[in-house]
């Protein structure tokens, strides 16, 4: 009886072992951060608080308040680490991951099985958008992913598509040319095509894209996630609308076409006009330049002697009875 009462024991104190020794051994991966919590809280960094770390440097005032987390204890990569039976160990993969912007984490077949968002444009326009986004977990708020939200990139996510809807709810293109450009006439012909929303924004994608990356820029400080960067490649909006915005486009690039050639002609015309003038200036200026010398030769004479330039008029005079055949006197009334 002793002999088996030995054995339990023996038995009890090598499963304790495995249990709760052997099995409180583990490591962490190259591309995986850790957080370990002691009877269900998590290692602090002093009185560190996330509202301190400059990734908070975007939120306003009352997202300051609401989402003020304190910072914990992360464990790197590498091992073996140790804890004890009341600890317990979460490991988060801090890879950067990709997502199509239109997957919804928690309805997998919203936003058509999730391959295209659909949004409202300022004139009222139902269009399709394509696009992904890259994201990964920040390492410098682990307590808002693991304890702040029960779903963080659910969140994440929403966050994303409302603040994108809203923008294509509210997108104008940027102002035209000012007065006195030189493709002013491009810009009132374009008028038609710029007012339609839907070539605004296939226009401007990139200005899309980089107002979605600046207003996401506090999803690290609100959910934990930071978003790497969204690309939005497609906007496809209905097929009547399509080929109606196709017949559009094509009428403008014609317009365009032709203000093209107009103002090239024109530019020509003027172009020419110019060497026109600058010939006939030269021209004058040749004509003009021995009457200049002349009277500078003159005034030479004059300067030089008195009767030195009434003999050179002398001189002239005779040179042109010589050469004349008919001369006419002014009769003296004396």
């Amino acid at each position: 009886m002793g002999s088996i009462f030995f054995g339990f024991v023996i038995g009890l104190i090598a499963w304790f072992l495995v249990r709760y020794l052997a099995a409180g051994f583990y490591t962490v991966n190259q591309n995986e951060r850790a957080v370990k919590t002691s009877f269900g809280r998590a290692e602090r960094v002093g009185d560190a608080m996330t509202l301190q770390d400059p990734i908070a440097a975007s939120l306003n005032d009352e997202e300051r308040e609401r989402y003020n987390y304190p910072q914990v204890r992360v464990i790197p990569p590498g091992g073996p680490y140790f804890k004890w039976p009341w600890e317990k160990v979460y490991k988060i993969s801090v890879a950067t991951q990709t997502m199509n912007m239109a997957v919804d984490p928690e309805n997998a077949d919203a936003n058509n099985q999730g391959t295209m968002l659909e949004a409202v444009t300022k004139d009222q326009l139902n269009t399709g958008l394509k696009g992904q986004i890259r994201w990964h977990v920040s390492e410098r708020n682990l307590y808002a992913y693991l304890f702040g939200v029960k779903h963080p990139i659910v969140h994440v996510m929403g966050y994303f598509v409302s603040v994108l809807r809203e923008r294509i709810a509210n997108f104008e293109a940027p102002a035209g040319a000012k007065t006195g450009d030189p493709n002013a006439l491009h810009n009132l012909a374009a008028t038609a095509v710029t007012g339609i929303s839907i070539n605004d924004l296939r226009k401007n994608l990139s200005d899309i894209n980089d107002h979605m990356d600046k207003e996401c820029a506090g999803s690290a400080a609100r959910y934990g996630i930071a978003l790497d960067a969204s690309l939005i490649t497609g906007i496809d909006p209905p097929p009547e609308v399509e080929s109606a915005l196709a017949a559009i486009n094509t009428a403008y690039n014609e317009v365009s076409s032709s203000i093209s050639l107009a103002q090239a002609a024109a530019d020509q015309k003027i172009v020419q006009s110019k060497r026109a003038v600058e010939i006939e200036t030269l021209k004058a200026q040749a004509e003009v330049q021995p009457i200049v010398a002349l009277a500078d030769q003159l005034t030479d004479l004059k300067a030089n002697s008195a009767g030195a330039l009434d003999a050179y008029v002398r001189n002239v005079k005779l040179k042109l009875y010589s050469e004349a055949k008919t001369v006419i006197l002014e009769a003296s009334h004396e």
